[in-house]
């Protein structure tokens, strides 16, 4: 054989001028861009850290075990958590009807589940009390057929939360039923399976992380939502008053109580991120 023939490039060689895939570019990095990279990511660090230098460490103990926090902090967990379930019992549903069933104007339900996202909170809020108030379309007729008034109540805060919070576990499960391998549930309608046992047994056990993922974002979303809150639940102590809204309150009397309840929402946050971060690493 001649040792001086060209050597003939390997099938799975890179082109010419091109690194192989998972190689790392070398060479100077272009200062264009990491620059103003550098000066985002300090636009969104220094805030947080100023939070952090500016609490009041010393009477952190004390100001978390006031009873106006804990009453805020109380009513926050449990109006989230049941705002949550609330989203669950009709967003996982939803979620499905958009993913796996063809009708007309599915792309129109879609953008209004969608909607929202993008509204403001407070337009949200608006837009319950006309509807849901008690001069609203359906208020009217919940307080005279069974009594039931929502706004400024207890309820009218899980009302709010779940309204501008559904959107979150909606696109999430809707996603992962779209990436779902549809082939297991073809095969257990063909075993004999009902479309009901199909969905409990087969399709929900494989879009679960998608739905716990959902749920926690959800739960996020209503645990720190203020606008639609104080529109239509209003700031009544120990009735309507969350964290947010301590935290506005609290800023115009006594800054430093502020800042110790945004410390508490900033740890809640902290710790969603954290325990989503396995399932957006793998996502990558």
């Amino acid at each position: 054989m001649n040792s001086s023939a060209p050597r003939q490039p390997h099938p799975v060689d890179p082109p010419a001028g091109r690194p192989a895939a998972g190689r790392k570019v070398s060479g100077r990095q272009p200062w264009m861009l990491i620059v103003p990279a550098l000066a985002g990511l300090a636009f969104l660090v220094l805030p947080l850290a100023g939070l952090l230098i500016r609490a009041p460490w010393s009477t952190l103990p004390q100001r978390l075990a006031e009873p106006h926090v804990l009453e805020a902090l109380r009513l926050s967990l449990v109006a989230a958590t049941i705002a949550t379930a609330f989203c669950l019992l009709f967003g996982v549903p939803l979620a499905w009807l958009l993913a796996r069933v063809e009708f007309p104007g599915r792309r129109l339900v879609r953008a209004l589940v969608t909607v929202p996202l993008v509204l403001p909170p407070v337009v949200g809020g608006v837009a319950l009390l006309l509807v849901l108030g008690r001069r609203g379309l359906a208020g009217q007729w919940l307080e005279a057929t069974f009594g039931v008034t929502l706004p400024f109540t207890t309820a009218g805060v899980v009302v709010a939360e779940a309204f501008v919070a559904m959107p979150f576990l909606v696109i999430s499960v809707e996603g992962a039923l779209r990436a779902a391998d549809q082939r297991f549930e073809e095969a257990a309608a063909t075993l004999g399976a009902s479309r009901w046992t199909v969905f409990r047994r087969v399709t929900l056990p494989m879009v679960m992380p998608g739905v716990v993922a959902g749920a926690v974002l959800c739960w996020a979303r209503a645990l720190g939502e203020f606008g639609a809150t104080i529109t239509f639940a209003g700031n009544f102590p120990g009735t309507t008053r969350t964290m947010p809204l301590a935290v506005y309150l609290a800023l115009e009397t006594e800054p430093e109580a502020a800042i110790v309840l945004s410390l508490v929402l900033l740890a809640v946050s902290v710790a969603i991120l954290a325990g989503l971060r396995d399932r957006w690493v793998s996502a990558a």
